[in-house]
């Protein structure tokens, strides 16, 4: 018996790679264009690191006119999850992450490729076992996880490498004739790669953003396909990537040591090697150092958390993209009103080590980018988060809304925004002042005008002689200025400052006692615009009604 003849019995209803290479044409694309694949498991919630693979992958397609794929890996049954590809579609779409090919519901996809769902591409993997088989590139093995423990105790006393490969591969010389009676008699068996490497082999490899790489070649006998006649991440990777014609493979950098694998795989299925771009991990410090993000340590980590919290898609994504290409922050600054669409990115300005991803730095972002936002693009995605996740902020926007977005509105459309919202839970505290029942629950935050008497006396000469609320912003203020001065205080504070024993107070301090009288605190907005949002009736009860 020959290997063909072994490939031909075992599978005997497999069609020949000759049928999946014509099913699967070379892709009509311009030249430069990258086919790029995000392929998760379904086997827990999408990770920052994750999303950040993704971004890269469909930044780098869209760029270059090319194609970006979904493709879920779902060869480990035993830990998929319930509903796990559909938690996967949902925390793309929230990032407003679209592939243009691949799975887009549990039981739908889009493209001609498919499938796109590795446990529905059974044939075609063992297509191309059967044709490793046939060449005698592949075998069978029947080793138990008895017979494959004893190898590794003897490896140990031997003081050798473990693994299946070499001399402890005892299944690779096995005659045929022995390996079919044995899959006669029932036994269970998996198939393995006939490794060409040797233990003293180097790989010298271009990684994309690492540039050059050196391994020790692969010599191992791996696994291919598995006694369940599912394939083994590695192989189906390999399948999948040739017939999808997948350029570029951008992964994370825990994908690194398995280069040589799957250059071996690449070789004995005879099909070009995917350029492969190992993107840095993302790390956070702790206690003076840094370490990888957490799945189980670090809230973080999940990208649920950037919902939750009302972070904007827009705001994650555009800071991941500076951690991909750090120009990206002198860009966004020139180019403001830009879309990020726009920014020429490139894989080869990546670093090469471990990124740090900073929550600080990650508010900063969303803070400039919520800045540019209209009142009416706040008030959308404010009711969206509060429709999850604050229900009584939620009532609160609805019942008056002309009022909610002229109060979203205080400072907006300047040349120099507020910035005081870095998410959508930080807006129900930020305006909390605005309506009377929230505002009422708070306590006044006096700064250097403490004392109760001077207060009421600013509080009823404003009333009585400088109020009107036809005023302009000029008008207005120059009103303070008067009431400061007839308080004894300096109507500049650059005259406070030249002479301040010459006065006790000056007008920004007087200001601020209307401000925490209006609004209970002395940081807010701009306060002639809060006390046009307010409206005379408002500023009026809240004035007459102070009570320390």
């Amino acid at each position: 018996m020959d290997y063909k003849e072994l490939a031909d019995y075992i599978f005997p209803d497999i069609k020949d790679i000759s049928y999946y290479e014509a099913l699967y044409p070379k892709r009509d694309l311009p030249e430069g264009a990258a086919v790029t694949r995000f392929a998760p498991s379904p086997t827990g919630f999408l990770h920052i690191g994750g999303l950040f693979s993704a971004l890269i992958d469909e930044k780098l397609a869209k760029q270059t006119n090319g194609v970006f794929i979904l493709r879920i890996e779902d060869t480990d049954k035993k830990r998929e999850l319930e509903n796990g590809v559909q938690g996967i579609l949902d925390s793309l779409k929230a990032f407003d992450i679209v592939p243009d090919e691949g799975v887009t519901g549990e039981d739908t996809e889009k493209g001609a490729y498919g499938p796109y769902t590795q446990s529905k591409r059974g044939e075609i993997y063992k297509a191309y076992v059967k044709h490793l088989l046939a060449q005698g590139k592949a075998y069978p093995c029947f080793c138990t996880q008895e017979e494959l423990d004893e190898i590794r105790k003897n490896q140990e006393l031997a003081k050798d490498r473990p693994g299946y490969y070499g001399k402890w591969a005892k299944c690779r010389r096995m005659p045929l004739d022995m390996a079919k009676e044995r899959i006669e008699k029932g036994e269970k068996f998996i198939i393995r790669l006939k490794s060409r490497g040797t233990p003293d082999g180097k790989i010298k490899h271009h990684d994309v953003i690492k540039g050059k790489v050196e391994f020790p070649e692969n010599d191992q006998d791996i696994v291919i396909l598995k006694s369940d006649g599912l394939p083994t991440y590695h192989f189906a990777h390999a399948v999948d990537d040739h017939l999808m014609g997948t350029t570029h493979v951008i992964r994370g950098d825990e994908w690194l040591s398995s280069v040589p694998v799957h250059i071996e795989l690449f070789q004995a299925l005879e099909q070009r090697l995917p350029k492969y771009a190992h993107i840095p991990t993302l790390l956070k410090e702790e206690n003076g150092g840094k370490r990888k993000i957490s799945k189980r340590k670090d809230p973080e980590a999940a990208v649920s958390y950037y919902h939750e919290k009302g972070i904007p898609a827009q705001a994650v994504k555009e800071y991941l993209l500076n951690i991909a290409n750090s120009n990206f922050e002198g860009w966004r600054r020139a180019n403001p009103d830009k879309s990020m669409d726009e920014f020429d990115f490139h894989l080869n300005k990546m670093g090469v080590s471990g990124a740090l991803f900073d929550l600080v730095k990650l508010l900063d972002v969303s803070k400039n980018i919520i800045a540019r936002y209209t009142a009416e693009q706040i008030y959308d995605y404010v009711l969206e988060w509060a429709k999850r996740y604050n229900p009584s902020l939620q009532a609160r926007l609805e019942q008056d809304k002309p009022y909610a977005l002229r109060v979203l509105g205080i400072e907006r459309g300047h040349k120099k925004p507020r910035k005081d919202i870095a998410k959508w839970s930080d807006v129900e505290e930020n305006i909390a002042y605005m309506y009377d029942d929230l505002y009422e629950k708070e306590d006044y935050q006096f700064q250097k005008i403490q004392d109760t008497a001077t207060i009421e006396k600013i509080i009823h000469l404003y009333l009585e002689k400088y109020y009107n609320s036809e005023d302009d912003k000029d008008t207005w203020f120059s009103k303070i200025k008067d009431l400061s001065e007839e308080m004894g205080y300096a109507r500049e504070v650059k005259e406070y400052k030249n002479n301040p024993d010459q006065y006790p107070a000056h007008v920004g301090d007087v200001s601020t006692v209307l401000r925490v009288v209006l609004t209970k605190r002395h940081n807010t907005p701009d306060l002639y615009e809060i006390m046009q949002v307010l409206g005379k009736e408002r500023i009026v009860n809240r004035l007459s009604n102070f009570h320390p």
